[in-house]
Protein backbone atom coordinates (compact mmCIF):
# COMPACT_ATOMS: atom_id res chain seq x y z
CA UNK A 1 0.00 0.00 0.00
CA UNK A 2 1.35 3.42 -0.97
CA UNK A 3 0.57 6.44 1.22
CA UNK A 4 -0.07 9.24 -1.26
CA UNK A 5 -2.40 11.54 0.68
CA UNK A 6 -0.10 13.54 2.94
CA UNK A 7 -1.66 16.72 4.34
CA UNK A 8 0.42 19.61 5.68
CA UNK A 9 -0.01 20.25 9.41
CA UNK A 10 2.21 22.48 11.55
CA UNK A 11 2.16 20.15 14.55
CA UNK A 12 3.07 17.04 12.58
CA UNK A 13 5.77 18.87 10.60
CA UNK A 14 7.36 20.43 13.67
CA UNK A 15 7.28 17.17 15.60
CA UNK A 16 8.85 15.14 12.81
CA UNK A 17 11.62 17.74 12.31
CA UNK A 18 12.88 16.99 15.83
CA UNK A 19 13.14 13.22 15.44
CA UNK A 20 16.24 11.10 15.12
CA UNK A 21 16.38 7.40 14.24
CA UNK A 22 17.59 6.59 17.75
CA UNK A 23 14.79 8.50 19.46
CA UNK A 24 12.17 6.89 17.25
CA UNK A 25 13.39 3.36 17.92
CA UNK A 26 13.78 3.88 21.67
CA UNK A 27 10.34 5.47 22.04
CA UNK A 28 8.49 2.87 19.99
CA UNK A 29 10.22 0.06 21.84
CA UNK A 30 9.43 1.63 25.21
CA UNK A 31 5.71 1.77 24.39
CA UNK A 32 5.61 -1.76 23.02
CA UNK A 33 7.61 -3.30 25.86
CA UNK A 34 6.53 -1.07 28.73
CA UNK A 35 2.90 -0.18 28.05
CA UNK A 36 1.41 -3.03 26.04
CA UNK A 37 1.11 -6.73 26.70
CA UNK A 38 -0.62 -9.91 25.69
CA UNK A 39 -3.63 -8.16 24.15
CA UNK A 40 -1.65 -6.31 21.49
CA UNK A 41 0.52 -9.38 20.82
CA UNK A 42 -2.56 -11.55 20.28
CA UNK A 43 -4.11 -9.00 17.93
CA UNK A 44 -0.88 -8.69 15.92
CA UNK A 45 -0.45 -12.44 15.61
CA UNK A 46 -4.03 -13.52 14.95
CA UNK A 47 -5.33 -11.06 12.34
CA UNK A 48 -6.10 -13.22 9.30
CA UNK A 49 -6.36 -10.29 6.83
CA UNK A 50 -9.79 -11.69 5.96
CA UNK A 51 -11.19 -8.25 5.19
CA UNK A 52 -14.44 -8.72 7.10
CA UNK A 53 -13.71 -5.53 9.06
CA UNK A 54 -13.47 -3.44 5.90
CA UNK A 55 -17.13 -2.69 5.27
CA UNK A 56 -17.52 -1.72 8.94
CA UNK A 57 -15.38 1.38 8.34
CA UNK A 58 -16.99 4.57 7.05
CA UNK A 59 -13.68 5.72 5.57
CA UNK A 60 -13.37 2.52 3.52
CA UNK A 61 -16.98 2.63 2.35
CA UNK A 62 -16.83 6.35 1.54
CA UNK A 63 -13.62 5.97 -0.51
CA UNK A 64 -15.07 3.39 -2.88
CA UNK A 65 -13.63 0.49 -0.90
CA UNK A 66 -10.00 1.60 -1.12
CA UNK A 67 -8.19 -1.11 0.92
CA UNK A 68 -5.77 1.41 2.44
CA UNK A 69 -8.72 2.87 4.39
CA UNK A 70 -9.84 -0.50 5.78
CA UNK A 71 -9.16 -1.15 9.48
CA UNK A 72 -6.76 -3.99 8.67
CA UNK A 73 -5.11 -1.80 6.05
CA UNK A 74 -4.54 1.02 8.51
CA UNK A 75 -3.05 -1.39 11.05
CA UNK A 76 -0.85 -2.88 8.31
CA UNK A 77 0.43 0.61 7.42
CA UNK A 78 1.19 1.64 11.03
CA UNK A 79 1.75 -0.88 13.81
CA UNK A 80 2.34 -3.68 11.31
CA UNK A 81 5.21 -1.78 9.72
CA UNK A 82 6.70 -1.00 13.14
CA UNK A 83 6.68 -4.68 14.08
CA UNK A 84 8.02 -5.82 10.69
CA UNK A 85 10.93 -3.36 10.91
CA UNK A 86 11.57 -3.95 14.62
CA UNK A 87 10.88 -0.25 15.47
CA UNK A 88 13.48 0.99 12.94
CA UNK A 89 11.32 3.38 10.95
CA UNK A 90 11.90 6.82 9.44
CA UNK A 91 10.60 10.26 10.49
CA UNK A 92 8.55 10.36 7.27
CA UNK A 93 6.91 7.10 8.28
CA UNK A 94 6.05 8.60 11.69
CA UNK A 95 4.29 11.49 9.90
CA UNK A 96 2.33 8.95 7.84
CA UNK A 97 1.28 6.85 10.81
CA UNK A 98 0.30 9.95 12.81
CA UNK A 99 -1.95 11.20 10.01
CA UNK A 100 -3.59 7.78 9.69
CA UNK A 101 -4.07 7.24 13.44
CA UNK A 102 -5.31 10.73 14.29
CA UNK A 103 -7.35 11.67 11.20
CA UNK A 104 -8.38 8.50 9.38
CA UNK A 105 -9.71 6.47 12.30
CA UNK A 106 -12.40 7.68 14.71
CA UNK A 107 -11.72 4.89 17.23
CA UNK A 108 -15.44 4.14 16.83
CA UNK A 109 -14.83 0.38 17.21
CA UNK A 110 -17.57 -0.52 14.74
CA UNK A 111 -15.05 -2.87 13.11
CA UNK A 112 -14.86 -4.95 16.31
CA UNK A 113 -18.44 -6.10 15.68
CA UNK A 114 -17.45 -7.46 12.27
CA UNK A 115 -14.14 -9.13 13.15
CA UNK A 116 -14.64 -12.90 13.60
CA UNK A 117 -12.03 -13.01 16.35
CA UNK A 118 -12.80 -9.66 18.02
CA UNK A 119 -9.68 -7.67 17.20
CA UNK A 120 -10.04 -4.15 18.60
CA UNK A 121 -8.60 -1.83 15.98
CA UNK A 122 -9.56 1.15 18.15
CA UNK A 123 -7.17 -0.09 20.83
CA UNK A 124 -4.42 -0.59 18.25
CA UNK A 125 -4.87 2.93 16.85
CA UNK A 126 -4.91 4.35 20.38
CA UNK A 127 -1.57 2.63 20.95
CA UNK A 128 -0.22 4.16 17.74
CA UNK A 129 -1.43 7.60 18.92
CA UNK A 130 0.33 6.99 22.22
CA UNK A 131 3.55 6.39 20.31
CA UNK A 132 3.03 9.58 18.32
CA UNK A 133 2.38 11.59 21.48
CA UNK A 134 5.57 10.35 23.09
CA UNK A 135 7.43 11.29 19.91
CA UNK A 136 5.84 14.75 19.96
CA UNK A 137 4.10 14.29 16.60
CA UNK A 138 0.49 15.43 17.13
CA UNK A 139 -1.80 17.54 14.89
CA UNK A 140 -1.50 21.18 15.94
CA UNK A 141 -5.16 21.85 16.78
CA UNK A 142 -5.48 18.69 18.85
CA UNK A 143 -2.31 19.49 20.78
CA UNK A 144 -3.54 23.04 21.41
CA UNK A 145 -6.66 21.57 23.02
CA UNK A 146 -4.57 19.20 25.12
CA UNK A 147 -2.46 22.20 26.19
CA UNK A 148 -5.62 23.97 27.33
CA UNK A 149 -6.50 20.97 29.47
CA UNK A 150 -3.05 20.95 31.05
CA UNK A 151 -3.06 24.69 31.83
CA UNK A 152 -6.70 25.35 32.79
CA UNK A 153 -8.12 21.84 33.40
CA UNK A 154 -10.70 22.56 30.69
CA UNK A 155 -10.50 22.39 26.89
CA UNK A 156 -11.69 25.93 26.12
CA UNK A 157 -9.16 28.03 28.08
CA UNK A 158 -11.97 29.23 30.35
CA UNK A 159 -10.90 31.00 33.54
CA UNK A 160 -12.54 29.99 36.81
CA UNK A 161 -14.44 33.27 37.11
CA UNK A 162 -15.73 32.94 33.53
CA UNK A 163 -17.17 29.51 34.38
CA UNK A 164 -18.89 30.79 37.54
CA UNK A 165 -20.17 33.87 35.73
CA UNK A 166 -21.72 31.64 33.06
CA UNK A 167 -23.56 29.53 35.65
CA UNK A 168 -24.89 32.61 37.41
CA UNK A 169 -25.85 34.18 34.08
CA UNK A 170 -27.83 31.08 33.09
CA UNK A 171 -29.51 31.00 36.49
CA UNK A 172 -30.57 34.63 36.04
CA UNK A 173 -31.83 33.93 32.53
CA UNK A 174 -33.83 30.90 33.65
CA UNK A 175 -35.36 32.75 36.60
CA UNK A 176 -37.19 34.98 34.15
CA UNK A 177 -39.11 31.82 33.28
CA UNK A 178 -39.02 30.10 36.69
CA UNK A 179 -38.48 32.69 39.49
CA UNK A 180 -37.50 30.11 42.12
CA UNK A 181 -34.96 28.33 39.91
CA UNK A 182 -31.48 27.85 41.33
CA UNK A 183 -28.22 26.36 40.12
CA UNK A 184 -26.68 25.39 43.47
CA UNK A 185 -22.90 25.79 43.44
CA UNK A 186 -20.58 23.57 45.50
CA UNK A 187 -23.42 22.18 47.61
CA UNK A 188 -22.13 19.44 49.91
CA UNK A 189 -24.08 16.21 50.15
CA UNK A 190 -26.25 16.76 47.07
CA UNK A 191 -27.73 13.73 45.39
CA UNK A 192 -26.45 14.72 41.95
CA UNK A 193 -23.21 16.35 40.77
CA UNK A 194 -23.99 17.63 37.28
CA UNK A 195 -20.97 18.00 35.02
CA UNK A 196 -20.63 19.24 31.45
CA UNK A 197 -17.98 19.68 28.80
CA UNK A 198 -16.36 23.08 28.34
CA UNK A 199 -17.99 23.84 24.95
CA UNK A 200 -21.31 24.22 26.83
CA UNK A 201 -20.36 27.42 28.70
CA UNK A 202 -18.41 28.56 25.64
CA UNK A 203 -20.88 27.86 22.83
CA UNK A 204 -24.04 26.08 24.01
CA UNK A 205 -25.11 27.79 27.21
CA UNK A 206 -28.74 26.97 26.47
CA UNK A 207 -27.99 23.37 27.46
CA UNK A 208 -27.04 24.48 30.99
CA UNK A 209 -30.23 26.57 31.14
CA UNK A 210 -32.34 23.63 29.96
CA UNK A 211 -30.73 21.10 32.32
CA UNK A 212 -31.23 23.46 35.28
CA UNK A 213 -34.87 24.00 34.32
CA UNK A 214 -35.48 20.25 33.97
CA UNK A 215 -33.86 19.42 37.31
CA UNK A 216 -35.60 22.24 39.18
CA UNK A 217 -38.97 21.12 37.76
CA UNK A 218 -38.26 17.51 38.73
CA UNK A 219 -37.19 18.51 42.24
CA UNK A 220 -33.71 17.02 41.80
CA UNK A 221 -31.22 17.69 44.59
CA UNK A 222 -28.20 18.70 42.49
CA UNK A 223 -25.14 20.87 42.47
CA UNK A 224 -22.57 22.11 39.99
CA UNK A 225 -18.92 22.63 40.94
CA UNK A 226 -16.96 25.86 40.60
CA UNK A 227 -13.45 24.49 41.10
CA UNK A 228 -11.24 23.06 38.32
CA UNK A 229 -12.48 19.60 37.49
CA UNK A 230 -15.91 20.79 36.35
CA UNK A 231 -15.07 20.08 32.69
CA UNK A 232 -15.52 16.37 32.07
CA UNK A 233 -14.12 16.41 28.51
CA UNK A 234 -10.81 14.81 27.69
CA UNK A 235 -8.95 15.42 24.43
CA UNK A 236 -5.76 14.18 26.09
CA UNK A 237 -7.27 10.69 25.97
CA UNK A 238 -7.29 11.09 22.20
CA UNK A 239 -3.94 12.83 21.75
CA UNK A 240 -2.23 9.96 23.59
CA UNK A 241 -1.27 12.07 26.63
CA UNK A 242 -2.47 9.51 29.15
CA UNK A 243 -0.64 11.19 32.03
CA UNK A 244 -2.73 14.33 31.54
CA UNK A 245 -5.84 12.22 31.00
CA UNK A 246 -5.23 10.70 34.43
CA UNK A 247 -4.86 14.16 36.00
CA UNK A 248 -8.13 15.32 34.44
CA UNK A 249 -10.16 12.33 35.60
CA UNK A 250 -8.59 12.33 39.06
CA UNK A 251 -9.54 15.98 39.48
CA UNK A 252 -13.06 15.36 38.20
CA UNK A 253 -13.65 12.52 40.65
CA UNK A 254 -11.99 14.40 43.52
CA UNK A 255 -14.22 17.40 42.86
CA UNK A 256 -17.30 15.20 43.27
CA UNK A 257 -15.89 13.32 46.25
CA UNK A 258 -14.96 16.59 48.02
CA UNK A 259 -18.60 17.65 47.76
CA UNK A 260 -19.76 14.27 49.15
CA UNK A 261 -22.35 13.82 46.40
CA UNK A 262 -24.10 10.50 45.68
CA UNK A 263 -23.45 10.29 41.94
CA UNK A 264 -22.16 12.14 38.91
CA UNK A 265 -24.60 12.84 36.07
CA UNK A 266 -22.80 13.78 32.89
CA UNK A 267 -24.27 15.98 30.17
CA UNK A 268 -24.89 14.76 26.64
CA UNK A 269 -21.36 13.90 25.59
CA UNK A 270 -19.93 10.59 24.44
CA UNK A 271 -16.15 10.81 24.68
CA UNK A 272 -16.21 12.45 28.12
CA UNK A 273 -18.40 9.64 29.39
CA UNK A 274 -16.01 7.00 28.06
CA UNK A 275 -13.08 8.87 29.55
CA UNK A 276 -14.69 8.74 33.00
CA UNK A 277 -16.07 5.20 33.04
CA UNK A 278 -13.50 3.29 31.01
CA UNK A 279 -10.22 5.09 30.31
CA UNK A 280 -9.11 7.74 32.79
CA UNK A 281 -10.31 5.78 35.81
CA UNK A 282 -8.18 2.78 34.80
CA UNK A 283 -5.10 4.92 34.16
CA UNK A 284 -5.59 6.27 37.69
CA UNK A 285 -5.57 2.72 39.05
CA UNK A 286 -9.28 2.25 39.74
CA UNK A 287 -10.83 -1.00 38.47
CA UNK A 288 -14.09 0.93 38.48
CA UNK A 289 -14.84 4.58 39.09
CA UNK A 290 -14.86 5.67 42.77
CA UNK A 291 -18.33 7.20 42.56
CA UNK A 292 -21.33 6.19 40.44
CA UNK A 293 -21.41 7.81 37.00
CA UNK A 294 -24.59 8.14 34.92
CA UNK A 295 -25.02 9.51 31.41
CA UNK A 296 -27.81 12.03 30.88
CA UNK A 297 -29.63 9.61 28.56
CA UNK A 298 -30.09 7.27 31.55
CA UNK A 299 -30.86 10.18 33.86
CA UNK A 300 -33.47 11.80 31.62
CA UNK A 301 -35.19 8.47 31.00
CA UNK A 302 -35.40 7.89 34.75
CA UNK A 303 -36.96 11.34 35.28
CA UNK A 304 -39.64 10.67 32.66
CA UNK A 305 -40.22 7.03 33.56
CA UNK A 306 -40.66 7.91 37.25
CA UNK A 307 -43.11 10.70 36.44
CA UNK A 308 -40.89 13.47 37.81
CA UNK A 309 -41.02 15.04 34.37
CA UNK A 310 -44.27 14.83 32.41
CA UNK A 311 -44.46 15.34 28.67
CA UNK A 312 -47.12 17.82 27.55
CA UNK A 313 -47.09 16.76 23.91
CA UNK A 314 -44.84 14.68 21.69
CA UNK A 315 -42.62 15.90 18.89
CA UNK A 316 -44.78 15.36 15.84
CA UNK A 317 -42.39 15.53 12.90
CA UNK A 318 -40.50 12.38 11.86
CA UNK A 319 -37.15 12.16 13.62
CA UNK A 320 -34.21 9.76 13.43
CA UNK A 321 -31.74 8.75 16.15
CA UNK A 322 -27.99 8.86 15.78
CA UNK A 323 -26.14 6.38 18.03
CA UNK A 324 -22.98 7.92 19.58
CA UNK A 325 -20.16 5.37 19.62
CA UNK A 326 -19.12 5.84 23.22
CA UNK A 327 -22.54 5.52 24.83
CA UNK A 328 -23.95 2.85 22.49
CA UNK A 329 -21.11 0.57 21.36
CA UNK A 330 -19.06 1.58 24.40
CA UNK A 331 -21.72 1.50 27.12
CA UNK A 332 -24.78 -0.24 25.70
CA UNK A 333 -27.39 2.46 26.28
CA UNK A 334 -29.44 1.39 23.25
CA UNK A 335 -32.56 0.51 25.24
CA UNK A 336 -32.61 3.73 27.27
CA UNK A 337 -32.04 5.93 24.21
CA UNK A 338 -34.91 4.27 22.33
CA UNK A 339 -37.29 4.39 25.28
CA UNK A 340 -36.50 8.06 25.77
CA UNK A 341 -36.88 8.86 22.08
CA UNK A 342 -40.25 7.12 21.84
CA UNK A 343 -41.46 8.83 25.02
CA UNK A 344 -40.71 12.19 23.37
CA UNK A 345 -41.52 11.62 19.69
CA UNK A 346 -44.52 10.35 17.75
CA UNK A 347 -42.63 9.12 14.70
CA UNK A 348 -39.13 7.71 15.24
CA UNK A 349 -37.56 6.60 11.96
CA UNK A 350 -34.57 4.33 12.42
CA UNK A 351 -31.43 4.66 10.33
CA UNK A 352 -30.18 1.47 8.75
CA UNK A 353 -27.95 0.10 10.08
CA UNK A 354 -28.64 1.32 13.62
CA UNK A 355 -27.88 0.76 17.33
CA UNK A 356 -24.39 -0.74 17.82
CA UNK A 357 -24.02 -1.05 14.03
CA UNK A 358 -24.78 2.61 13.28
CA UNK A 359 -22.10 4.56 11.40
CA UNK A 360 -19.93 7.01 13.31
CA UNK A 361 -20.48 10.77 12.94
CA UNK A 362 -16.82 11.02 11.84
CA UNK A 363 -16.12 13.66 14.48
CA UNK A 364 -15.38 11.41 17.44
CA UNK A 365 -12.05 10.03 18.51
CA UNK A 366 -10.65 13.55 18.57
CA UNK A 367 -10.73 13.68 14.76
CA UNK A 368 -12.83 16.85 14.65
CA UNK A 369 -10.32 18.43 17.07
CA UNK A 370 -7.52 17.95 14.53
CA UNK A 371 -8.87 21.11 12.97
CA UNK A 372 -9.26 22.73 9.53
CA UNK A 373 -6.37 20.99 7.74
CA UNK A 374 -8.27 17.71 7.99
CA UNK A 375 -11.89 18.84 7.60
CA UNK A 376 -12.14 17.60 4.03
CA UNK A 377 -10.77 14.24 5.19
CA UNK A 378 -13.68 14.00 7.60
CA UNK A 379 -16.27 15.08 5.05
CA UNK A 380 -15.12 12.82 2.23
CA UNK A 381 -14.55 10.05 4.74
CA UNK A 382 -18.21 9.95 5.73
CA UNK A 383 -20.15 10.08 2.50
CA UNK A 384 -21.74 6.84 3.67
CA UNK A 385 -23.19 8.60 6.74
CA UNK A 386 -24.68 11.31 4.55
CA UNK A 387 -26.30 8.64 2.38
CA UNK A 388 -27.61 6.88 5.49
CA UNK A 389 -29.12 10.10 6.84
CA UNK A 390 -30.66 11.06 3.50
CA UNK A 391 -32.28 7.63 3.16
CA UNK A 392 -34.38 8.21 6.31
CA UNK A 393 -36.31 10.97 4.56
CA UNK A 394 -36.57 12.99 7.78
CA UNK A 395 -35.47 16.52 8.56
CA UNK A 396 -34.50 16.15 12.24
CA UNK A 397 -31.73 14.12 13.88
CA UNK A 398 -31.60 13.31 17.59
CA UNK A 399 -27.98 13.01 18.75
CA UNK A 400 -27.07 12.93 22.49
CA UNK A 401 -23.41 13.88 22.06
CA UNK A 402 -21.53 17.14 21.45
CA UNK A 403 -18.94 15.79 19.02
CA UNK A 404 -21.72 14.03 17.11
CA UNK A 405 -23.51 17.38 16.79
CA UNK A 406 -20.36 18.98 15.40
CA UNK A 407 -19.71 16.14 12.98
CA UNK A 408 -23.30 15.80 11.84
CA UNK A 409 -23.67 19.57 11.37
CA UNK A 410 -20.62 19.51 9.09
CA UNK A 411 -21.99 16.54 7.12
CA UNK A 412 -25.44 18.11 6.78
CA UNK A 413 -23.87 21.32 5.45
CA UNK A 414 -21.27 19.65 3.19
CA UNK A 415 -23.76 17.26 1.55
CA UNK A 416 -26.61 19.82 1.59
CA UNK A 417 -29.02 17.57 3.49
CA UNK A 418 -31.10 20.35 5.05
CA UNK A 419 -31.46 18.61 8.42
CA UNK A 420 -31.70 19.95 11.98
CA UNK A 421 -29.96 18.30 14.94
CA UNK A 422 -31.23 18.21 18.51
CA UNK A 423 -30.11 17.00 21.93
CA UNK A 424 -32.48 15.07 24.19
CA UNK A 425 -32.37 18.08 26.52
CA UNK A 426 -33.64 20.31 23.70
CA UNK A 427 -36.68 18.10 23.18
CA UNK A 428 -37.45 17.54 26.86
CA UNK A 429 -37.34 21.28 27.60
CA UNK A 430 -39.51 22.01 24.55
CA UNK A 431 -42.11 19.29 25.21
CA UNK A 432 -42.34 19.00 29.01
CA UNK A 433 -45.13 20.25 31.21
CA UNK A 434 -43.88 23.48 32.77
CA UNK A 435 -45.01 24.89 36.12
CA UNK A 436 -47.18 27.97 35.93
CA UNK A 437 -45.61 31.22 37.02
CA UNK A 438 -47.73 33.18 39.47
Amino acid sequence: MIFDRKIADAGLERGVSRLTPQRIEETLRQVLEGETGAKLKVYAETCMRCGLCSEACHYYMSHDKDPSYSPAGKVHMTLGEILRKDCKVSPEFVYQMAQIAYTECNLCRRCVHYCPIGIDTGYIMSTVRRMCHKLGVIPQYLQDTANSHSVTMNQMWLKDDEWMDTLQWQEDEARDEMPDLRIPLDKEGAEIYYSVIAPEPKFRTQLIYQAAYIMNTAGVDFTMPTEPGWDNSDMCMYSGDFEMMGRLKKRHFESALDLKVKKIVMGECGHAFRSVYDQGNRWDGWDMYPIEVVHSVEFFWDLINSGKIKIREKFKEPITIHDPCNIIRGRGLMEQSRKLAHALCENVVEMHPNLEHNYCCTAGGGVINCGPPFKNVRMKGNRVKAEQLKATGVKTILAPCHNCHGGLEDIVHYYELGMDIKFFGDLIYELMEKPEVE
